[in-house]
């Protein structure tokens, strides 16, 4: 087998790989994407089929522009001259233009169509320049002169719209085939070569041609096209990251509270175990009366089922009053207010999310009674205090929690409802703050004082809420 060599200059060099045209090209249209989720690149091909519907629009609005300045300019075809380009390639630019617009609404643009469309573009324009000079009876080296060139840039720039630098560098490369092309027929046709010239003021104030400046044109379209196919390459790849960390943010949202997931996304820097903050806060526990029988008693369906109904009606309630979901304990809630968001009434919110879950989840319970279904009750308990948020765990497994004294007591009094054979029991420290805050109870409150908590080591006393 042949052994393969790395290519070389002119001068026997060795080239690497990634210098050469085919390197270059891998480059520029090898954009960093990063695997995304299949939702998500349905929604990115959605978005490129609406700017393929935009490149489309654009191209009627160029036919319409080049028709119109067509039917303005003076022309002085020859008597004897029956061929009459422009309208002819208008003709079917124009048809194109409205299949290619069909086929974009419809989402069939496929790859190749794609290409055909750009080669399309570049050869109209190229075709209508090509007529200048049997428009107005000129030597080809005429139409070398036209302004009309700089069109090209605009069907470039168009490309870019795809964010996909193959259709720029193939737009780039048609354009620029496509001048040199028209250069060899001004050069090639009879007395072209004699009105080459190497002098730039005779070039610039009459029909001859400059080579150089020519060269110079396709130059600037091809490095113009180059550096938009690098953006499209850049702004495709951003694109892609940027929609992966949406994405990432959505789901973290349905695994943490919302402006957990913000915390962790938004930071400056990635969290660490051990950073968090201080600030003052409630706390409440949810808990779900008789859960652990049921769970014996009950198909897992239908434990799941009752679960999920218990949820539903509880995290909206929360969410409401401005309450973060911290965990779920199975059948339990940790909510918090006033610790992953900054709340002036945190105490006054968690206690009229109480009031209002304690009223959803006993209406519930008596229309699953009422049904012959499992009734389960509920236990709630609050705590009020200085709590501190941040990541805990290690580098390989984090997690963002409250943690502090409040969470430690308003877990105790949920476990206690029990004891007092009552819903809700909270500190008399939380329904002082509660009403300093605005709270205005719906029900009168019980204070039982110095009780005696499991897990508190002080006599504390306590606020019935229902």
């Amino acid at each position: 087998m042949p052994q393969l060599r790395p290519a070389s200059n002119a001068l026997g060099l060795p080239v690497p790989a990634e210098w050469s045209l085919g390197g270059l090209a891998a480059k520029l249209t090898g954009a960093d994407q990063i695997a995304l989720p299949s939702h998500v690149q349905r929604d990115l091909e959605r978005q490129r089929q609406r700017n393929e519907v935009l490149v489309g629009w654009v191209q009627a609005a160029l036919v319409l522009t080049f028709a119109l300045f067509y039917s303005l300019s003076r022309k002085t075809f020859p008597p004897d001259v029956m061929l009459h380009p422009v309208p002819w390639a208008l003709t079917v630019y124009a048809a194109f233009t409205a299949l290619r617009l069909w086929l974009a609404y419809r989402n069939r643009l496929g790859q190749a169509m794609l290409l055909l469309s750009v080669a399309v573009d570049i050869t109209v324009l190229m075709v209508t320049i090509w007529s200048f000079h049997i428009q107005y009876a000129q030597v080809p080296a005429f139409y070398l002169k036209a302004p009309t060139l700089l069109y090209v840039f605009i069907f470039i720039a168009l490309r870019a719209l795809s964010l996909s630098p193959l259709y720029v560098l193939f737009a780039g490369a048609c354009a620029a085939f496509g001048w040199l092309l028209l250069l060899a027929l001004a050069v090639a046709a009879p007395g072209g070569r004699d009105l080459i010239t190497h002098d730039y003021v005779e070039y610039m104030t009459s029909l001859q041609i400059l080579i150089g400046g020519e060269v110079d044109k396709i130059i600037a379209i091809v490095m113009v096209s180059i550096l938009l196919a690098l953006s499209a390459r850049r702004a495709n790849s951003l694109l892609h990251r940027s929609v992966a960390g949406q994405a990432a943010v959505s789901q973290l949202s349905r695994f943490f509270a919302p402006e957990v997931a913000e915390t962790i996304v938004n930071a400056d820097e990635a969290l660490q175990p051990g950073q968090g903050r201080q600030t003052e806060a409630a706390v409440m526990f949810v808990d779900m009366r008789g859960f652990t029988r049921l769970s014996t008693e009950l198909a897992p369906q239908d434990l799941i089922g009752m679960l999920g109904e218990y949820q539903s009606l509880a995290v909206p309630i929360v969410q409401r009053n401005g309450g973060s979901i911290t965990t779920y304990l199975g059948d339990g809630i940790m909510i918090s207010f006033g610790a992953t968001r900054a709340s002036p009434t945190y105490a006054a919110d968690a206690l009229r999310t109480a009031e209002q879950l304690l009223d959803a989840l006993g209406n519930w319970a008596r229309e699953r009674k009422a049904a012959g279904l499992p009734a389960p009750g509920v236990g709630v308990g609050i705590a009020v205090g200085t709590v501190t948020c941040g990541a805990i765990g290690d580098q390989r497994r984090l997690e963002y929690a409250v943690i502090g004294n409040a969470v430690n007591r308003a877990a105790k009094l949920q476990n206690h409802t029990k004891v007092e054979q009552v819903r809700a029991l909270a500190t008399t420290d939380a329904l002082s703050r509660a009403l300093g805050q605005g709270y205005d109870p719906a029900r009168a409150s019980e204070v039982r004082a110095a009780r005696q908590c499991a897990g508190i080591a002080e006599p504390i006393d306590l606020v019935v809420l229902a």
